[in-house]
């Protein structure tokens, strides 16, 4: 196959090429400046600049490009950024899905666990409702405007990920490894997650299994609360975990992105994804902990 990925150079677009190309697949990274190498190609989402004929050759679209919900605190300004980010980069794609007259048969594209907002302790699949906030808005908005494609769309809605280099563990480990991180809050809130071996792997599974359409939860089977994730990395490693970070403190000093990010509570199913014939390797929280403390490679 070749893939088309924007948001390459991010956390799971590296991981989702590494992958391809060892299972003998060409991806092809769609880039904001010039073109250097043979697998890249020049866009300019914000302008909806594409080259049209890239469309004509590929099989599939993965459309990862967004600016990171990590980035505190969440100002006016660059919450518009993160919106137009995604929406200006999945229009332009959509665009030129549709405008193809040989088009790629399928489009898949990312959301997130945000769509669901507060659950508590409920299941979530799915099939559950919209719930409130931006990230939930943000979620929703971005998956209609992937919904106008022509082809076969698959919305990947994902959570944190789990990985030895950076991503939603970044700003966690280095307070670990000192003997100074605890749970957030209360602990109790239930922190959906997924290996980043497993979230590449699940979007190449949904590229080549036919019939996967619409939402899809990419979380690991095994739910996991705040404390339980922190409290089995502060064991992986040998550090203490008694610091708990009060729920006050998480809001005053990062404000909406606290309660949105940290405090709110997914308990998400796998069960769609396994349906399909998906088979994790990281199912369960301790081997993922394990993989991500382990000796790193370089690409992970």
């Amino acid at each position: 196959m070749r893939v088309l990925i924007s948001g390459a150079s991010g956390l799971v677009g590296t991981e989702l090429a590494r992958q391809l190309r060892e299972d003998g697949h060409e991806a092809l990274r769609l880039v904001r400046r010039t073109a250097k190498a043979a697998d890249e190609i020049s866009w300019n989402p914000a302008k909806g600049e594409i080259d049209p004929e890239i469309m004509e050759s590929v099989d599939a679209v993965v459309n990862l490009a967004g600016a990171t919900t990590g980035r505190i605190p969440w100002t006016a300004k660059y919450k518009k950024e993160i919106v137009s980010s995604r929406i200006d980069s999945t229009r332009t794609l959509v665009t030129a899905i549709n405008r193809a007259s040989n088009s790629p048969k399928v489009l898949i594209s990312g959301s997130a666990s945000g769509f669901y907002g507060e659950g508590g302790s409920t299941w979530l699949s799915e099939e559950s409702p919209k719930g409130e906030g931006f990230l939930s808005d943000l979620a929703h908005n971005w998956e209609q405007e992937a919904m106008k494609a022509r082809a076969r769309v698959v919305l990947i809605r994902t959570t944190l990920v789990m990985s030895r280099r950076k991503g939603a563990l970044g700003p966690l480990m280095p307070l670990l490894k000192l003997g100074v991180g605890g749970p957030i809050g209360s602990g109790k809130q239930f922190w959906a997650w997924i290996n980043l071996v497993d979230e590449a792997a699940a979007i190449i599974h949904l590229i080549t299994t036919p019939g996967t359409i619409g939402p899809y939860n990419l979380t690991a089977p095994e739910p996991a609360t705040c404390e339980e994730m922190i409290v089995g990395l502060g064991k992986a490693i040998h550090r203490p975990t008694f610091f708990r970070i009060p729920e006050f403190l998480m809001k005053m000093f990062i404000g909406e992105a606290a309660q949105e990010l940290l405090l709110v509570s997914q308990k998400m199913t796998a069960n769609k994804l396994l349906a399909s014939g998906f088979s994790f390797r990281y199912p369960d929280l301790m081997s993922s902990i394990h993989w991500v403390v382990s000796s790193p490679k370089k690409h992970l």
